[in-house]
């Protein structure tokens, strides 16, 4: 039995990770976050309220445990408060990672880092592999990739997922992402502004939780690409969405990424070459069409 710990459990990702693992009776599962425990599954795991930013509290927490692997999904994600809060983004983004790093120097244990497209500019024109050398246009991009570097000079054994643009559903009722938040607000007939000159491939939730798995069965180490295979422009991912719940397009408006001030600090086009991740993973990810099946289903699963 492996036992796995996983940061920032009552994020939308770590809620995820954490009733996949808990699920699976070859994993023990446990799962840390600032705050009281809010995922509504609390069976299979244990839960312990720890500030990741409470150096004493951390290193008191983990002196006292020894893991096989951390899944480490807990991060300061929001580009526009990276940017008002560049020594938080530091603190969160970067030296976290670094303490973490040195407890799996010191106990070999693996780390499964998620990082993101944004270390990359957007301007390659076509998708990104793992060698592409990144150039991030943003303070969260920065940190990402600074954290990055952090493990490849570290001799902790790792694997970093980057991912892109991750929806889909959980049981806290105050998470959202493009699925939750078009789907929100068109079901309530209310108009949305959405950028009609960016690209992404959208991941889903289940498809990067279940990555993180993968990646722990197969002791992986390096960096791997994650996310969804179909390139779509935000505005084409939100007509999707409103096709399948049968809701009104015309409420719809396009606009550019520089009228709401992310020309500049969001890259215009990323996409990821899964090749690798397919090869060595064994990662297959799922259809935009299908997982907004499944996330329908979700919702009756989550009382949503």
């Amino acid at each position: 039995m492996k036992k796995i710990l996983v940061t920032g459990s009552n994020g939308f990702l770590g809620q995820k990770v954490v009733d996949l693992f808990a699920g699976n009776n070859l994993y023990e599962v446990t799962a840390i976050s600032k705050g009281p425990n809010r995922n509504p599954n609390q069976a299979g795991y244990i839960f312990y309220q720890v500030d990741l930013l409470d150096q004493i509290l951390l290193a008191d927490f983990l002196s006292n445990h020894i893991f096989d692997a951390i899944i480490h999904t807990a991060a300061m994600t929001s580009v526009e408060a990276c940017e008002a809060d560049k020594a938080a983004c530091q603190l969160i983004n970067v030296d976290l990672v670094q303490t973490l790093a040195s407890y799996c120097e010191k106990n070999k244990t693996q780390l499964i880092h998620l990082s993101t497209d944004f270390v990359f500019d957007g301007k390659k024109g076509t998708a990104y592999n793992e060698l592409d050398a990144p150039h991030p246009q943003s303070e969260y991009g920065k940190s990402k990739y600074a954290s990055e570097q952090v493990l490849a000079q570290s001799s902790c054994p790792y694997a970093i997922l980057r991912t892109i643009l991750v929806y889909g559903i959980n049981g806290d009722p105050n998470r959202s992402n493009l699925v939750l938040w078009a789907k929100a607000k068109l079901s309530q007939k209310e108009a949305i502004k959405v950028v009609n000159d960016q690209w992404r491939m959208p991941t889903f939730v289940d498809d990067l939780a279940h990555a993180c798995q993968l990646a722990i069965e197969r002791q992986a180490q390096g960096i791997f690409h994650i996310s969804g295979a179909e390139l779509m422009s935000i505005n084409e991912a939100v007509y999707k969405i409103a096709d399948y719940w049968k809701l009104d397009k015309t409420l719809i408006s396009e606009i550019s990424a520089a009228s709401i001030g992310q020309a500049d600090n969001r890259p215009r086009q990323t996409g990821f070459d899964l090749s690798k991740s397919e090869k060595e993973l064994g990662y297959v990810p799922t259809t935009f069409l299908k997982s907004l099946e499944i996330i329908d289903s979700q919702f009756k699963e989550f009382g949503r």
